[in-house]
């Protein structure tokens, strides 16, 4: 079975290229539940990005940051900024771009524990390890007392889901292993957050994506 990195990187070496690299999150009945572009992530920015950039602070470790649109982004504006992934191929990538990245899985020890200004999850990332409360609550360790956790999320409405997907890659006609993933509607974000001692800061909607702040 193939391991959903090997799926990810793939993608992600067909869309650097300018080919076809859609991905599918999968359910386990094998039904799409969420279209992925990897080209989006290569691209130098999305719309929406900017709203979500200008809020983080100077010191933002960008969890799940792929091929480092946005780690990129804040480095080149100045700011101190870490990106953290544990696919090999988005590391390669993000470095090639000049941004500092770090390979490793983020719920393991990262530099900087308690002492970053403000952690970032865009692109859907409240989903990574299939527990939002926990991610939340592994956020919440890694910023500095007063700092910020900014997080990308589904529309208002759109209902809250965690369980097991695979990658599903339309064009070499392969899946990947299950893993644990989720997803998180802005109107369930504020109780979460509560429950991972954050607090709701504010709500914002940019070129149809959803965001939320937090504070510790």
């Amino acid at each position: 079975m193939t391991a959903p990195v090997a799926v990810f990187g793939a993608a992600l070496r067909r869309a650097e290229r300018g080919e076809p690299a859609a991905l599918r999150l999968v359910g386990p009945d094998g039904a799409a539940v969420r279209a992925l572009d990897p080209h989006a992530w290569h691209r130098g920015s999305r719309p929406g990005d900017g709203a979500i950039l200008d809020r983080c602070p100077d010191g933002t470790v960008d969890l799940g940051c792929g091929p480092g649109r946005l780690t990129g982004a804040l480095a080149a504006s100045g700011r101190r900024v870490l990106g953290v992934d544990v696919s090999p191929q988005a590391v390669r990538y993000a470095r090639r771009h000049g941004a500092p990245v770090l390979r490793q899985d983020l719920f393991h020890p990262l530099p900087g524990e308690g002492g970053w200004p403000g952690a970032l999850l865009a692109d859907g990332n409240i989903g990574i390890g299939g527990d939002p409360a926990r991610l939340l609550r592994r956020c919440r360790r890694l910023v500095a007392p007063g700092g910020t956790v900014l997080v990308e999320v589904d529309p208002p409405g759109a209902g809250s889901w965690s369980g097991p997907v695979a990658l599903a890659d339309e064009h070499r006609g392969r899946t990947s292993v299950p893993f644990a993933w989720a997803f998180v509607a802005a109107d369930d974000l504020a109780a979460m957050a509560a429950a991972a001692a954050l607090h709701h800061i504010d709500t914002w909607t940019e070129a149809g994506r959803w965001f939320s702040q937090l504070g510790k």
